[in-house]
């Protein structure tokens, strides 16, 4: 347990835990939210997460989720190539259906839609790719524990679009950063194994280097 929250190994089953999750992000206060955007551009910054060139995948942030926007728009001046997520239509099934595309930020406005969900959205059909092209990619959470299981909102599209990686050990794109608030951290997550741990987590007072959470030992689950 960590700051009331229990984790796996109690009653708490995910979707309690989900959310308790929501409404600790809910409550993080108005200045620490402020100050992370900037916070957690300097942090990324310090570890090399912007290259010119570099296909980096963003979000537009909704519901209470870390602010991205001042690296998106710093890794725009360095010369990145930034990508936001475009939501598939519901038709397709699982897998066809909660596949992420990725577009690419251009010049016209008239690309810009609301999606099904009220978040606004990039959808540019010429530039678009699938996250397995992208060199890094920032990813929201509701939750996060050291060994890099990440909590989501429960739709299931980064799981699904990252779920290439168990079955691949060459090809290991894209170094996955999961940003969030210190008050998301918990001791342990549930997680299945074919879930995908992010490599790094940024908050608004350090960087967790994930990967060697997971070399020390499994988080459990």
């Amino acid at each position: 347990m960590i700051d009331g929250i229990e984790t796996p190994g109690s009653s708490l089953d995910k979707g309690q835990l989900r959310r308790t999750l929501r409404a600790r992000r809910a409550a993080v206060p108005e200045g620490v939210r402020k100050r992370a955007g900037r916070a957690i551009e300097r942090l990324a910054l310090r570890q090399g997460l912007i290259r010119r060139g570099w296909r980096i995948g963003f979000y537009v942030p909704a519901k209470g989720e870390v602010d991205c926007l001042p690296l998106l728009n710093r890794a725009l001046w360095m010369g990145a190539r930034c990508y936001l997520p475009v939501v598939p239509p519901r038709a397709g099934g699982w897998h066809g259906g909660r596949r992420l595309w990725f577009s690419r930020l251009g010049g016209s406005a008239r690309h810009w839609t609301v999606n099904r969900y009220g978040i606004p959205e990039y959808g540019h059909p010429a530039s678009r790719l699938r996250i397995a092209w992208l060199q890094v990619v920032f990813m929201p959470m509701l939750g996060f524990d050291e060994a890099g299981y990440r909590m989501g909102m429960g739709g299931g599209y980064y799981d699904t679009s990252l779920a290439y990686l168990g079955r691949r050990r060459h090809w290991r794109k894209p170094l996955r950063v999961g940003l969030a608030f210190e008050a998301q951290r918990v001791d342990r997550l549930p997680h299945d194994p074919w879930d995908i741990p992010v490599d790094l987590v940024i908050t608004e007072k350090r960087v967790y280097d994930c990967r060697r959470g997971r070399r020390a030992g499994p988080a459990g689950g």
